[in-house]
């Protein structure tokens, strides 16, 4: 495919998804319906979506209209482009500019348009956020850096870069996690590399494994992981300590692959389908649902769906979640709360209501990351039952 062809595919794609169709499910259609287009345009694709994702109030206002079709005119113009050299209408390229759309001026853009921000988000954001508000929401604005994190149960961090090396994946330590590589080259190499397949290395942000690494942890402690997902934040705890894993989420189906990864990883992790049947426990942690805000980056989507109802709902799940939780740690035992999430009433708003409703339990300590940071939006807290 040609570069204004792969641009008019995602105009076809962007469509789909200004009709909220999801995004990715768009993709995966669009590659099975189109055989013809090679690994390299269905990734190149994908990255015109998923940069239009993420800027996608700025770009349609530089395009002149909420389309597909302006989208992506203004994406070539916020990069320095001419649109009418990809939009010729030749072969298969998006049909010329019309002479509204060549003639077309874009006026200097509101703040939160230029940020990209939902308008209901700006004010919370800014709360949330001080005098990042403005550096955090440009650094969404960007794709985010592919980590891995090293796997200490199987290997060392130089050996590990080596063996990526010998694939042809450069890769840096990265300061959040002393677990953490940043990959440098060839990303979409690393899930068919040979120190993936042998659990060496698995995906994750160095953010995430910060917050891992921040969970008190000791050998002889059992540990239950009560928002499991799809199992990362378990297998990152258990390539630190040799303790007793336990994973639960509910819904079931998310954790279906961490015995194949727990397998790979050489680490053991008990899959739960009750949680209190266990109980109690040393560590609990709760890796709640969260609006996301701190991977908009990853999850671009995530930024345009969210709504105010839906986050209050989300602050009234994790405030029950924080509550079950508490039920399952020992006296002298430790609860972990963490978030992706950038906003207050998500992070420290909820450990406050938390200690109001729950007394008995001590603040240890909290930590909230930015993309700032180098890696997504995290917090965590961490209490202690006294």
């Amino acid at each position: 495919m040609t570069p204004a062809a792969r641009i008019a595919a995602a105009i076809e794609i962007l469509d789909s998804f200004l009709g909220e169709a999801p995004a990715e499910k768009i993709l995966t259609t669009w590659g099975r319906n189109n055989r013809f287009a090679g690994s390299k345009d269905r990734a190149a694709i994908r990255d015109h979506v998923y940069d239009a994702l993420r800027n996608l109030r700025s770009y349609a206002a530089l395009g002149g209209a909420q389309n597909g079709r302006a989208i992506m005119i203004g994406a070539l113009r916020a990069q320095g482009q001419d649109p009418a050299s990809m939009f010729t209408g030749e072969g298969h390229a998006p049909a010329p500019l019309n002479s509204q759309e060549a003639e077309f001026k874009a006026q200097e853009l509101p703040t939160d348009i230029a940020l990209d921000c939902p308008e209901w988000l700006i004010k919370p954001l800014q709360d949330s956020l001080n005098e990042n508000f403005e550096p955090v929401l440009k650094a969404l604005k960007q794709r985010a850096p592919v980590f891995l994190r090293v796997n200490l149960r199987k290997t060392t961090i130089q050996d590990a870069q080596d063996a990526l090396q010998q694939e042809g994946i450069d890769t840096a330590p990265n300061a959040l996690s002393p677990t953490a590589l940043e990959v440098l080259t060839n990303p979409r190499r690393v899930q068919n590399s040979q120190a993936f397949k042998d659990g060496l290395v698995e995906l994750q942000d160095a953010a995430s494994q910060a917050v891992t690494d921040m969970v008190p942890l000791s050998a002889t402690d059992k540990v239950l992981d009560l928002c499991a997902g799809g199992g990362g934040k378990t297998l990152a705890m258990a390539g630190r300590v040799r303790a007793n894993f336990f994973a639960y989420d509910i819904a079931p189906q998310r954790l279906r692959d961490l015995p194949v990864r727990a397998a790979r990883a050489g680490v053991d992790v008990t899959v739960l389908s009750d949680p209190e049947q266990e109980a109690p426990y040393d560590v609990v942690l709760t890796d709640v649902p969260c609006s996301g805000s701190g991977a908009w980056r990853r999850n671009p989507e995530g930024k345009w769906r969210l709504t105010q109802a839906q986050l209050e709902d989300l602050c009234d799940t994790q405030a029950k979640i924080l509550d079950r939780a508490a039920t399952l740690v020992v006296p002298g035992g430790y609860l972990a709360y963490a978030t992706c999430s950038l906003l207050t009433c998500e992070n420290q708003d909820q450990i406050e209501a938390f200690q109001k409703r729950n007394p008995g339990w001590e603040h240890l300590m909290s930590r909230s990351l930015t993309p700032l940071d180098g890696g997504d939006g995290f917090h965590l807290t961490v209490l202690k039952r006294v």
